[in-house]
């Protein structure tokens, strides 16, 4: 039997393609290895940024195919939500988010363009971590105590920094003001990046985020991180009280980082990915670089991150509702 050029090139394609499966590989890797992008919703220079580029490093070699990061900032994350929607399922988008964007825009966002039930499947989780108020340069305060202290020197009103409006920093800014009598005023940042921005600069007082968005700046005295949420104190941070410890019950559960993909996405590519993100997280040099950022690192399977994504929602729908705040 004769073959031709194109007939014996589909063929060995075929038989390439069977042969990464077999090994464990996915379609979408198989036919071409084209790369692998990961979504994220804020922009370059925060925490969410830095660590999907030290995971992207790992897995490009994990994996044997190049993984590239995108910044597709605004809306608190819902840019880059909906731009995985509208990916095709087909493994080479993905979305690295933590729970802003997953679990409380959509508590707090009439529309926000997607539905993470329906639209997005988790793919691993790599990460739980703590939100932080810290205050500036500028502040007097040394503590958190000092800083309610000087606030009522000021008449009682401040404002508090937040990376995104309608989010968890937002809610907390509202709790802490109820409980201590403050007129607090929570001020949205297109993302921690320039929120850090204004506190460097002293531009404005104290601010609320995620652990590894204030890190470095608070071991180099620039910030000083002054409270955490959680259960215990963080390990990055061992002489910060948290919010329980200054007479502030309910806010121990504690948010996550996962990565998720369009739903549809095949099992065996979210199967090899999510074996890929283990061995990647087991790494030292990885686990290093993710702690002293202030997340526990722990590599979490597709259904243990949909356990966290819900045990989450729950305790924060709770803190919403008791807040007032109304869907917009």
């Amino acid at each position: 039997m004769i073959f031709s050029r194109r007939t014996g090139l589909a063929t060995a394609a075929r038989y390439a393609t069977a042969l990464f499966l077999s090994c464990g590989l996915s379609l979408a890797m198989a036919q071409g290895a084209k790369p692998i992008k990961i979504l994220v919703g804020f922009p370059p220079g925060g925490g969410t940024d830095a660590a999907a580029r030290i995971l992207a490093e790992k897995l490009k070699d994990e994996l044997g195919v190049p993984v590239l990061v995108e910044n597709k900032p605004g809306a608190g994350g819902q840019i880059a939500a909906q731009a995985l929607k509208a990916a095709a399922a087909d493994g080479n988008t993905l979305f690295l988010s933590h729970d802003h964007t997953i679990t409380i825009l959509p508590m707090v966002v009439k529309n926000p363009g997607y539905s993470p039930e329906q639209d997005f499947v988790p793919v691993a989780g790599f990460a739980t971590f703590v939100n932080a108020f810290a205050v500036s340069g500028g502040t007097p305060a040394k503590s958190f105590a000092e800083y309610v202290n000087w606030v009522k020197t000021q008449g009682s009103k401040g404002a508090v920094g937040i990376p995104a409006p309608a989010s968890t920093p937002e809610f907390l800014v509202k709790v802490i003001g109820e409980k201590f009598k403050l007129d607090l005023l929570a001020a949205p940042y297109r993302g921690s990046a320039p929120l850090m921005a204004d506190m460097l600069g002293n531009q404005i007082g104290a601010g609320v985020a995620s652990v590894p968005d204030f890190i470095e700046n608070h071991k180099a005295g620039k910030v000083r991180v002054v409270a955490v949420l959680g259960a215990s104190r963080q390990s990055a941070l061992p002489d910060v009280p948290t919010f329980s410890e200054l007479g502030m019950a309910g806010l121990e559960d504690l948010p996550y980082y996962g990565i998720f993909a369009p739903a549809g996405t095949p099992k065996a590519f979210i199967d090899n990915f999510s074996a890929a993100m283990a061995k990647v997280l087991a790494m030292p040099d990885v686990r290093n670089q993710l702690s002293q950022m202030g997340l526990t690192v722990g590599h979490m399977s597709p259904v243990q991150l949909a356990q966290r994504e819900k045990a989450y929602a729950q305790a924060w729908t709770r803190i919403i509702k008791s807040s007032g705040f109304q869907p917009q």
